[in-house]
C-alpha cells in the first residue's frame, strides 16, 4: 500500500475518529503487508532523502486508522538516549496491543506532540502516564509480547493506541490552561 503525506488521513476526516477492531490471529496475508507497509513508512520517514524524494512526514508511529483501516495495528519506532548516556533503538509492529496497567504518575513532552493526521498546531501539554505495560502480538518477533515502557515511548505507545478509541492527542490538551504545569509529573 502507498503510504505518503497524500494517503494518510487528516482529523478534517471524520473516519479518523472511528474506533478500531482488533484483527484476527495469526495475521492474514493482507494485514501483515498493511503492517510491513506501516513500519517502512515510519522507518523511511525519518531518513530526509527519503522522505522529500516519497513526500513522508518524519514519524515515530502510525496506527491503521490514519490510512483509513478500521483496524488495531501500528508500526512504533523510536530511538532514545537511556540513563547511561546510550542510544537505544525499539521496534513494534503490533496487533491488537492494550495497555493492562499505567502508572499514577503523569508524563508530557515539553515540546508538545504532534500526528501525521493533523496539521494545524495545538499548543500545550498532552498529559499520559508516565509508566504502561501494553500486551499484544509482535509482527516483528512472530509472538505475544509485554512492553514495560516509560517516558517518551510510553508516551508514543499511548499516543498510537488512542488512536484505536478515535482520539487524537489534542483531546488530552487542557482547554482553559494549555500550559499548567502537573506536580511530581516526568518531563521529556
Amino acid at each position: 500500500m502507498l503510504i505518503n503525506n497524500d494517503t494518510i488521513i487528516k482529523d478534517t476526516d471524520p473516519v479518523l475518529r472511528t474506533v478500531s477492531e482488533p484483527v484476527e490471529l495469526p495475521l492474514s496475508e493482507e494485514d501483515r503487508a498493511l503492517l510491513t507497509d506501516m513500519m517502512q513508512y515510519v522507518i523511511d520517514s525519518t531518513d530526509e532523502e527519503k522522505a522529500e524524494k516519497y513526500n513522508l512526514r518524519p514519524a515515530v508511529g502510525i496506527s491503521a486508522i490514519q490510512l483509513g483501516i478500521p483496524k488495531q495495528l501500528t508500526a512504533v519506532a523510536i530511538e532514545e538516549i537511556n540513563k547511561n548516556n546510550e542510544t537505544v533503538s525499539y521496534k513494534f509492529a503490533l496487533a491488537n496491543p492494550k495497555i493492562v496497567s499505567f502508572s499514577k504518575q503523569k508524563a508530557y513532552l515539553d515540546s508538545g506532540e504532534g500526528c501525521l493526521s493533523v496539521e494545524n498546531e495545538h499548543e500545550g501539554y498532552v498529559v499520559r502516564s508516565a509508566r504502561v505495560t501494553v500486551r499484544g502480538y509482535d509482527m516483528l518477533t512472530d509472538r505475544n509480547i509485554e512492553i514495560r515502557a516509560r517516558g517518551y515511548l510510553a508516551i508514543v505507545l499511548q499516543h498510537e493506541l488512542d488512536h484505536f478509541k478515535g482520539v487524537l492527542f489534542y483531546d488530552h490538551i487542557n482547554k482553559d490552561e494549555p500550559y499548567k504545569e502537573v506536580p511530581d509529573a516526568l518531563v521529556i
